[in-house]
This record gives structure tokens, C-alpha cells and sequence, in this order.
């Protein structure tokens, strides 16, 4: 598959989980490298994640109030 994979960052060492709580990009929106994508929440911070690079966000693989463990790929960018 071409893209960049979105994953679920390690928010703290304790950190095994985040939740997403929202997006701020829809499926073919254009994205930049370092503009906010997402907020995902932990137990202890809420935290905006930047696109890890720039094109178009064609796929969200977890929804809103969804949580998955870290290193969970959330979103693929492609070119």
C-alpha cells in the first residue's frame, strides 16, 4: 500500500492506549506535514497530533471515542 501510516503515539511510559477524540481532517481532505490531524486522549493529557506528512487523509481506521493501543495504525496519508 502507498501512504504514510498514521499510528497512535506512546503519550508517556506508562502510556499503553490512547483514545480519539476527534479529527479534525475527513476521509480526502488535503493535509499538511505538521498540521494538527487528530486529538487522541490518554488518562492523563489530552494531546493534538500533527500529519506525519503532506497529501490527502484517505483512510481513518478508528473512529471517534474509539481506543486502541499504541502503535495502532489510525490513518493512512497518500501522496
Amino acid at each position: 500500500m502507498d501512504g504514510v501510516e498514521v499510528v497512535m503515539p506512546r503519550m508517556g511510559e506508562t502510556v499503553d492506549e490512547g483514545t480519539v477524540n476527534e479529527w479534525f481532517k475527513q476521509v480526502g481532505d488535503a493535509v499538511a506535514e505538521g498540521e494538527p490531524l487528530l486529538e487522541i486522549g490518554t488518562d492523563k493529557v489530552d494531546t493534538e497530533i500533527p500529519a506525519p506528512a503532506s497529501g490527502v487523509l484517505a483512510e481513518i481506521r478508528v473512529g471517534r471515542g474509539q481506543t486502541v493501543p499504541v502503535a495502532t495504525v489510525i490513518a493512512v496519508i497518500r501522496p
